[in-house]
C-alpha cells in the first residue's frame, strides 16, 4: 500500500527528482542503473507501468488522492507519494502538473537493436534528432501510423526525458526503441544486415516520390530521417536504397522533422495494404 506523505518541507531531498534535478542528472549516464526518469499525468504514468516500468515515488495533488489516481497508486506497491494542494505543488516544481499527478520511476535497461528489428517489418530510423518535443511527436507517430520500433543514433535527445515522454502522450512507452551503438556500422549497413531496405527521407533532385509502390511493396523497411537542421548526413544518405521525398506545393521546400514523419509512416505503414494498391497499379499498367 502506497504511503502518503504530506509536504511539509520543500528542501526535502527526496524531493530533488521533481524539482531541483536535470535531465541529464536523472539520466545518470555514469550509473545508468541508477537513473530515473519522470512520467507526468495519469495516462503516461498508466503506459509506464503497462510497460513494466518501476515506480519510486509519487507527487500528487491532494484532491486527486481518492479520484484519478487511486487506481494508479494501487499498481505502484510500498512507495512514497508526496502530496500537497496544488499551489504548494506548482511552487515547489516551478509549473502546473498535468493533470495533477508526477511519478518517479527507474529506467528500464535498453534491450538490443537485433530485439527491438525481431519480427519488426516497418521501423523508423532517428539520425541527430536533437529537439525531445520533435521526438515526442515522433514518437507518438510511429505508434499510431504502424511503425513497429524506432532507432535512434546516439547524438539523439533521449526518448525518456520529461518533455519528450509528455509529447508523446507515453507512446515511448507503447512502441519498441533502443539506441545504435556508438562506433558502430553506418546505420544502412546495419539494417541491411537485418534483412531491411533502407528509404533516406531527403531533398534530393533524383528522390522517389512517397508515393512510389515501390516503397510500400517492400517486405521489410526502415524510414530514416535526419536532424531538424541539415537532415540526414550526405553518407547516410548514399548508402540507402531509396532516396524518398515529400511531394509539396506552394514553392515549401520542406516540413519539420516531427511532421515529416507523421507523412511518412502514413504513407508506408500497412505494408499487406499497399501491396494490394501495389498489385492493382501493376495489373493496370
Amino acid at each position: 500500500m502506497a504511503r502518503i506523505l504530506e509536504l511539509t518541507d520543500f528542501d526535502a531531498p527526496e524531493l530533488d527528482v521533481y524539482a531541483r534535478l536535470s535531465e541529464a542528472q536523472l539520466l545518470n549516464r555514469f550509473e545508468p542503473e541508477k537513473g530515473l526518469f519522470i512520467a507526468e499525468s495519469p495516462k503516461v504514468i498508466e503506459r509506464a507501468l503497462d510497460a513494466g516500468c518501476q515506480p519510486v515515488s509519487v507527487l500528487v495533488e491532494r484532491r486527486h488522492l481518492e479520484g484519478q489516481a487511486q487506481p494508479i497508486l494501487r499498481r505502484c506497491g510500498d512507495i512514497p507519494v508526496y502530496t500537497a494542494e496544488f499551489d504548494v505543488l506548482t511552487r515547489l516544481t516551478g509549473f502546473q502538473l498535468t493533470r495533477g499527478m508526477l511519478c518517479a520511476m527507474r529506467r528500464p535497461p535498453l534491450p538490443t537493436v537485433e530485439a527491438v528489428c525481431s519480427g519488426a517489418k516497418r521501423i523508423a530510423v532517428l539520425e541527430n534528432v536533437m529537439n525531445p518535443t520533435n521526438l515526442g511527436a515522433i514518437f507518438r507517430s510511429a505508434a499510431a501510423l504502424n511503425m513497429d520500433a524506432v532507432l535512434l543514433t546516439p547524438a539523439c535527445s533521449n526518448p525518456l526525458y520529461r518533455r519528450a515522454i509528455r509529447v508523446s502522450m507515453g507512446t515511448v512507452f507503447q512502441i519498441p526503441w533502443t539506441y545504435l551503438e556508438t562506433g558502430s556500422e553506418p546505420a544502412p549497413a546495419r539494417l541491411k544486415a537485418l534483412g531491411f531496405r533502407t528509404a533516406a527521407m531527403a531533398l534530393r533532385d533524383d528522390a522517389f516520390s512517397l508515393r512510389d509502390p515501390r516503397l510500400a511493396a517492400e517486405d521489410k523497411l526502415a524510414i530514416l530521417l535526419g536532424t531538424e537542421g541539415d537532415g540526414l548526413s550526405s553518407d547516410t544518405i548514399d548508402g540507402c536504397d531509396y532516396v524518398v521525398r515529400i511531394p509539396m506545393s506552394h514553392g515549401v521546400d520542406s516540413l519539420n522533422v516531427a511532421a515529416a514523419s507523421a507523412v511518412a509512416f502514413w504513407q508506408l505503414g500497412n505494408p499487406s495494404e499497399k501491396v494490394d494498391n501495389f498489385r492493382d497499379c501493376l495489373w493496370k499498367a
